[in-house]
């Protein structure tokens, strides 16, 4: 009885490296010791956490969500995300087109896999969150139909090329989702959303859908959300239809659990894997192992063993700013994951034997 366990994709930086960033443009050649330093002492650790699967903690990635753009003449003005505690962060859009990455995810793999033995996993941006680049003024000369169609190819491209540069599978952060809700109650944005990522989805064959996964969480930054007032029922029955194989949930920090489980219980389809999250990232306290095993056993009853698996509620710093969670309490909380994962596998084991 096996339950997968795989963490979701950025650890916090170190101190040096953000202080660094921060007094430069991000991309002065002089940063290179640093970052070299950061992805090397960020696998390390993951290694000593007896993780099975791990990521490069999106140490050189400017946010989780910008890399592809990053280098691009924009303007800085566009779609304003607010956070619970007051903060916002905001989206550039495009001035020009035709639209092409700058940066694709294959990039961090290749660095990746060649300082470790283990399984590298890969975080990739959805075409949804990116589609708001677009000015709702438009583009003399790009229509927002082109614009899509570039989008929708790089965005494959983005996957593709992660997967074949060697990666265990591939992630999409889907944080928007749940965050449309609250823009849109009618729903409508979000199953615009969903439309467009199966786009890309339904382009890639069966065996690369089996890799690729979607990661949807209420937002987390400086320990904060953007959208946790919604309620995971009003998301995963649509959540759910995205052609993809995993899903990849926030939960530890939901307050109504068992309706969480309940809702998706009901909407889950065959041959999907839901990765629950049993670390809440934006707490500082580190979860005892046996607190995590409660968590997958009760899980259990809901969601069939064969379709369920653990993750960490959201990445620990989507954005490289972020100061609010250290290195150290990261890497104890993935521990903790990775230790309480297999208590649950042999309390689980051992309820089915007494059954």
């Amino acid at each position: 009885m096996i339950i997968p366990t795989e963490p979701i994709g950025s650890i916090p930086r170190p101190l040096r490296l953000i202080e660094a960033v921060a007094a430069t443009d991000g991309a002065d050649p002089a940063l290179e010791p640093l970052y070299e330093d950061a992805i090397r002492d960020t696998i390390a650790r993951f290694e000593a956490t007896g993780s099975p699967v791990i990521t490069d903690g999106e140490q050189t990635k400017p946010s989780f969500a910008t890399y592809p753009i990053n280098g691009l003449a924009l303007d800085p003005n566009g779609v304003v995300i607010p956070f619970a505690d007051g903060h916002t962060r905001q989206l550039p859009v495009l001035t020009a087109g035709p639209f092409r990455y700058q940066t694709y995810a294959s990039d961090y793999v290749n660095k990746a896999i060649s300082l470790t033995s283990l399984p590298v996993k890969q975080a990739v941006i959805t075409a949804s969150a990116l589609s708001l680049l677009y000015p709702a003024g438009g583009i003399d000369g790009y229509s927002n139909e082109a614009f899509i169609a570039d989008l929708t190819d790089e965005h494959e491209k983005d996957i593709r090329y992660s997967l074949a540069a060697g990666a265990y599978n591939v992630q999409i952060d889907f944080t928007e989702a749940r965050l449309s809700l609250k823009l849109d109650p009618s729903k409508g944005l979000l199953r615009s959303f969903i439309a467009l990522n199966n786009q890309v989805l339904n382009r890639l064959d069966p065996s690369a859908r089996q890799k690729v996964g979607v990661h949807s969480c209420p937002g987390g930054d400086h320990d904060s959300t953007h959208s946790a007032d919604i309620p995971y029922s009003e998301l995963l029955p649509l959540l759910f239809e995205l052609n993809a194989t995993n899903f990849y949930l926030e939960y530890a920090g939901e307050k109504d659990k068992q309706s969480v489980l309940l809702a998706i219980k009901e909407n889950m389809r065959p041959g999907q894997r839901v990765f629950l999250g049993v670390t809440d990232v934006l707490n500082p306290r580190i979860e005892t192992p046996e607190e995590i095993r409660d968590l997958i056993v009760q899980a259990a009853e809901y969601i069939p063993l064969s379709q369920l698996g653990t993750t960490d509620d959201c990445g620990f710093s989507p954005f490289a700013d972020d100061v609010s969670t250290s290195r150290d309490i990261a890497f104890e909380k993935i521990r903790a994951r990775v230790e309480g994962t297999r208590l649950a596998e042999v309390a689980l084991e051992r309820k089915h034997i007494a059954i």
